[in-house]
Parts: structure tokens; sequence; C-alpha cells
């Protein structure tokens, strides 16, 4: 039995898991639920070694055991099939599977490709996936990837003693019904040799698949549901369960915004990979939250808005120009700015100060001939410090060593001192301490009394429910519902999760 005690998990500004308490019995299927920000993911990668808990233990067999990282994790039978895949596209599929483990089949550094393609055929038997293992994995569909995903954790079987423990991460977010159901059938026959964590948004599916399951809220277990008892209303409660404070998302300074004209206006897009025709149009003022589970197409849209992504059918208007070449530079110079989601890896540049990353997006406007301006940078820098606050002892400070908070605040001041009317905002508050969200909230009320219209992937349903003038539910691709959010009469988040789930 694999077991959780008293566990906790902290980062700056954010207590992840408070005394989690989890086990798994062997052949066992669990299911974990939750809201994003719930704890999940940390509460997975504190399982798989990818992180190390600051307080408990961890118990294989009532025996404790500490893994510094995930390849030791595995050498104790726990495996991970990622979300987002973590397959290498130009290798094939045998070189997938045993990445890392070639030594089996190496002699005098010459590879036994027969030996491996045969070692590889053994371990796609057990997912009952009949391909050729030369397969470059690239030509693969998402689901036989899945598969392959799964093959591949399934070698601890040979190199481990005792029982394997696999971790689902929203295996089935882009797979079609059927899909679904072979999955389902394939981790049922597999738990005479495995256990399964069973990750996912859709609580049908975790109702149908699990014998218990964790449902988490703010880096707690709420409950513990048998599957003879699993109710997915009651679910939902003990999901979203927190009271909402009007004040905290400065619900009062929510305005009208401008119904007169759009800055941009979707009509019929069909987005590559999706089936689904969308609608959507920005006003200048407006908050609009697009709402919905990994996977529902929110991130696509705003890629797309951004320039990353061309739409493969429809007709997208920006500002009233029809738009027909898409990439980010013409964005920008149209008036975009976007806030990814991942902050240090997308949004700043650690290891250049305040001033270079505030400027970075906009150069051509602080140099002359190809030099630039440094006076003028730092001057715009040191307003921009002043005007949000941003805790940085100087306009020369390191942006990798701000808090995640001012962090984001530099990164919306490039895009706002930039001039940006159009902002695409990705989980803005991901990871930041309640006052730097509060912070957030403000800036987001200042940039719509300036007409500034802003498309927002929330990190709670609350939070998307307290800051928009309207919300758009996604699901698979699709758009399910639209809500007019007008103060004292929004949607309740069970309304919500009603056209999410």
């Amino acid at each position: 039995m694999y077991q959780l005690s008293s566990v906790d998990k902290k980062f700056p500004g954010v207590h992840a898991l408070k005394s989690i308490d989890f086990h798994i019995k062997r052949g066992e299927i669990v299911g974990l639920v939750g809201e994003n920000g719930a704890g999940k993911s940390t509460l997975m990668k504190v399982i798989y070694g990818a992180y190390q808990p600051d307080g408990g233990q961890i118990l294989i067999d009532g025996k404790p055991v500490h893994f510094a990282n995930p390849r030791q994790a595995m050498k104790r039978g726990i495996g991970m099939v990622f979300q987002e895949q973590s397959l290498i596209p130009n290798l094939t599929v045998m070189e997938n599977i045993f990445l890392g483990y070639e030594a089996q089949f190496t002699r005098l550094g010459v590879v036994n490709w027969k030996a491996m393609a045969a070692a590889a055929k053994k371990q796609l038997a057990k997912v009952k996936l009949d391909i050729d293992p030369a397969t470059v994995t690239s030509v693969l569909s998402f689901a036989q990837r899945q598969l392959v995903e799964l093959a591949k954790v399934l070698t601890l079987e040979e190199r481990v003693e005792g029982d394997l423990v696999i971790l689902l991460d929203e295996p089935t977010s882009v797979l079609s019904g059927e899909e679904v159901k072979l999955l389902f059938k394939l981790v049922r026959e597999l738990t005479s040799r495995a256990s399964f964590i069973f990750v996912s948004h859709r609580m049908d599916e975790v109702m149908e698949l699990s014998d218990r399951i964790y449902v988490m809220k703010d880096g707690q277990v709420m409950d513990v549901v048998a599957k003879a008892d699993a109710d997915a209303s009651a679910i939902q409660h003990k999901m979203v369960g927190r009271h909402v404070d009007r004040e905290y998302y400065r619900e009062q300074r929510q305005k009208p915004y401008d119904t007169s004209r759009t800055l941009f206006d979707m009509r019929d897009v069909v987005l590559p990979g999706r089936p689904h025709k969308l609608n959507l149009a920005l006003h200048p003022g407006e908050v609009l939250c697009l709402v919905g589970t990994e996977g529902s197409g929110r991130e696509a849209i705003l890629r797309t808005i951004y320039g990353m992504l061309a739409p493969v059918s429809g007709r997208f208007e920006m500002k009233g120009q029809e738009l027909r070449g898409f990439n980010p530079r013409r964005s920008v110079a149209m008036g975009v700015g976007y806030v990814p989601r991942e902050r240090k890896i997308e949004g700043i540049v650690a290891g250049m100060n305040v001033y270079e990353n505030m400027t970075l997006s906009q150069l051509g406007r602080y140099s002359r001939a190809g030099v630039i301006d440094v006076g003028r940078e730092k001057a715009l820098a040191r307003d921009w410090i002043r005007k949000l606050s941003i805790k940085a002892h100087s306009e020369f400070a390191d942006c990798g060593n701000l808090s995640g908070g001012n962090q984001q605040k530099v990164v919306l001041s490039k895009w706002r001192s930039g001039g940006s009317d159009i902002m695409l905002l990705d989980h803005p508050t991901r990871g930041l301490d309640i006052g730097a969200k509060e912070d957030v909230y403000d800036m987001i009320r200042d940039m719509s009394d300036d007409g500034v219209g802003i498309v927002l992937v929330a990190d709670t349903l609350e939070e998307a429910i307290g800051l928009s003038h309207t919300i758009v539910v996604l699901k698979d691709g699709e758009i399910r519902q639209r809500f007019e959010c007008r103060p004292g009469a929004k949607p309740s988040l069970y309304d919500l999760l009603h056209h999410m789930i």
C-alpha cells in the first residue's frame, strides 16, 4: 500500500498542501478532483518525486521512503502518464518506451535494435496497441501516443519489485468517447498488476472509473467518497464551497463596457484540431472570461488572438480589419498584449533587469539608428515601479529575483506602457499571495476603466465570476453557454459547473 501521512508542501506565499492524508491499495483506482489551484498537481508531483514534502511522511507497505527525484520514485514502481505527454516526437516508439534505459540493448556501444523492437512489442501488447515499434512517434494519433505513454510506464514491471502505482493526469482531455471507453477498459484490466490515481475535471468519468474519490480544496482533502456514495452535486459543492467576497474582486468598481464597437470579432472561426465554429467578440472595457476545464479550448483561443495559431476557416476581424496573416509581431503592433500562464518561462527574462523587461516588446520606441536610449528606458521603469508599487530596489533589479506578484506587475506594465488595448491574461494570479492578487484585481479594473478589452482565463471559478462582465463556458472546443455578469446578478458556481462538466 502507498500512503501519505500528514504531508505538507509550501512555496513562497502559498501553502499548497496542508497535512494531506492519502492512501491507495493494491489494484485500486482512486480518483482525485478539485478546482484549478486546489493542490492536485502539487500532490501528484510529491507522489511522483518531482517535489519533496516539507513535512509528513511517504510510506510504502508501512515503511518510510524518500524520493529525491522522479527516477528514484520510478525505482519503487511509481509512474506517471502526463497530460501534455512526455514522448519525443522524432524518436521511434521503441526509443521512447526505453528512453534512458537503452543500456540493456547495448553492447560495446552498438544498439541491438531487433532486441529493442521485440521488447517494445511486449510492452505494447500490454496496452493492446498493435503498431510497428519502429514507427516515428509523431505520426501516431493522440490516443495512440497516450497508450505508448502507458506502455512506457508499464516497463517498470520488469525493473522493480512490488506493486506499481500509475498516475493518470487528465488522460481523457482530448480523447473521443470511444477512445475513453477503450482506455477505461484497459485500466480496469491492468489493476491486476497496478494501482491507478486518476485526475480529471470530468466528474462523470471520475465517478465511473474510481473505487474511491479524494476531493481537494485549497490544499486540503475535504472528503474521501466511496464509489457507492458518490454524488456529483455533493462532490462539486465540496470542491467549490468557498464564500465569494464581492469586495475582494473589486466588483463594486465594475462599470458597463462600450458596446458601440468591437476590438476583435471572431465569426464562425474553426481552430486547428477542433470541429466547432466559434463566435466571439470583445468590446472596449469588457472583461471577457473563458471558463472550462484543461483542454476545453481556452488556451487555443488566446493563442489565436495573439497570432500564435491561425484559424482553419472563418472570419477574424481586429479593430475592423480582417486578419489573414497570423503572427505575434502583427498582433503586438495592433495593440495585443499577452500575459502567459508561465510568467517565469514566457513572461519575463530572468537575468535581465526591470527596465529591460519592461521595454522588451517596444524597443523600436526607445532606439534610434539602432542605438537604445537607456535613459528613457530607465525613466519609464521608474514611473511604472511607482504607479504599480513594484517592490524592487530599483529599475536595475534582476526580474528573476522578484516575487511572483512583482514579476506579474512587470509583465503587465510591459504591455500597458506600450499602449496595448487588448490584454490576454492567462491565469494572471496563479501562485500569488492574497495581497498580490488584490493588486492584480485593481489593475484589471484600472485597465477596464481605461477602455482596455481583457480576455481572462481565471485561476478559479470565483475569480471568473467576480471579475468578468461576460463569461463564455467552453467544453471540448465548443462554446456551451454565455453569461452576462452584471453586478448583483452574476451566475453561480454551479451554473458554470453544469455546462463545464
